[in-house]
């Protein structure tokens, strides 16, 4: 059955890039309006490892704009219900559920480097720079192992393609869908999630490391109404402020982080 599954992906993309979606490992950090979108679009599309990571639990509040919220699914844990689906929609996939946050102090229990791709869905400011510190860390140092290998034929066939990183900037308050844009992080202009990122990076002296593409959109509507303030319990109490936010614009941002790798995967071929 699995393999019918993907008959119109396999048409459009051909085999051996169908094969190589299929042998590609994925960690995505945050399953919540942008995560959940990226994640069902990366399974639907034939992406067979995956790893997420989440430290909510599904709320009420949650049904309008996450993939993974119904009311059956209130108060479960949010990498659960998303595992759940996921294998909903290919039984053969392989999708380890991790119930944590990302921050400074486990870091290194993620083993990033043995990912093909990192995604940033992550709401929290101080952790969210962190992962972006990590990742780009990573991509400049495989980088220049690549280079050291360029003359050695053997290690260079041995040596994977490096890891890549892809970051969703804020999706809240926003309508529009074609205000969408795909960017290099420092290229970006009119987000105040980016910019926020940028004054305490250079508050703190600590950047990046390597380029990377960065989902983000330069408008910013206010909030209308009010809101009930019944969030449900997180591992992580450092989320920026809640703002209002709509499914067609969550999903677009997270069907582009999703878009990203795929590209990758088919100029990779």
């Amino acid at each position: 059955m699995a393999k019918k599954i993907f008959d119109r992906a396999r048409l459009l993309l051909g085999e051996k890039t169908m094969e190589s979606i299929c042998d590609t490992k994925v960690i995505l950090f945050g399953v919540g309006g942008v995560g959940s979108w990226c994640a069902e679009s990366l399974i639907r599309s034939g992406i067979k490892h995956l790893t997420i990571v989440d430290g909510d639990k599904v709320c009420e509040t949650n049904i309008n704009r996450q993939s993974l919220a119904t009311t059956s699914t209130i108060g479960q844990v949010k990498v659960e219900a998303m595992r759940e689906r996921l294998l909903d929609i290919n039984p053969d996939a392989d999708i380890n559920a991790i119930y944590s946050v990302y921050n400074q102090e486990n870091a290194v229990n993620f083993n990033l480097e043995e990912y093909d791709y990192i995604i940033d869905a992550i709401d929290s400011l101080s952790d969210k720079m962190e992962l972006i510190l990590h990742a780009t860390h990573i991509m400049r140092r495989q980088k220049e192992q690549q280079r050291i290998a360029l003359g050695d034929t053997t290690r260079r066939m041995e040596l994977r393609s490096h890891t890549q990183f892809y970051s969703s900037m804020g999706a809240a308050l926003k309508m529009n869908p074609l205000q969408i844009h795909v960017s290099e992080f420092w290229e970006i202009d009119g987000c105040p999630l980016a910019r926020a990122l940028r004054k305490r990076m250079k508050k703190k002296e600590c950047f990046p490391e390597a380029k990377f593409k960065c989902v983000w959109s330069p408008e910013v509507l206010p909030n209308l109404g009010k809101s009930s303030n019944c969030e449900s319990p997180t591992l992580n109490q450092t989320k920026a402020q809640v703002n209002g936010s709509i499914s067609h614009v969550t999903a677009v941002f997270g069907l582009n982080l999703a878009a990203l790798v795929l590209q990758d995967i088919m100029q990779r071929e």
